[in-house]
């Protein structure tokens, strides 16, 4: 599941890649659904791991795109 107190991680994690000045990915894993995917990717992550979320579904491409959809929004 994914642990809502890592968001802020996420922040600072960003914060710091981008005060580098480096083209750095931050790669999320761990929990990662249709319904969080958004508030991840609004804390700074750009790459994201979703195992169960769309393995564990019968159609793989309706979870895949409602996700893209989420991120689009």
């Amino acid at each position: 599941s994914f642990i809502d107190s890592a968001l802020r991680k996420i922040e600072a994690v960003r914060k710091r890649i981008d005060a580098s000045g480096k083209d750095i990915r931050l790669e999320v894993d761990g929990g990662i659904k249709q319904d969080n995917i958004r508030r991840v990717a609004d804390a700074g992550a750009d790459t994201f791991v979703a195992g169960s979320a769309i393995f564990g579904k019968p159609d793989y491409r309706s979870v895949i795109d409602a996700m893209r959809a989420q991120l689009a929004a």
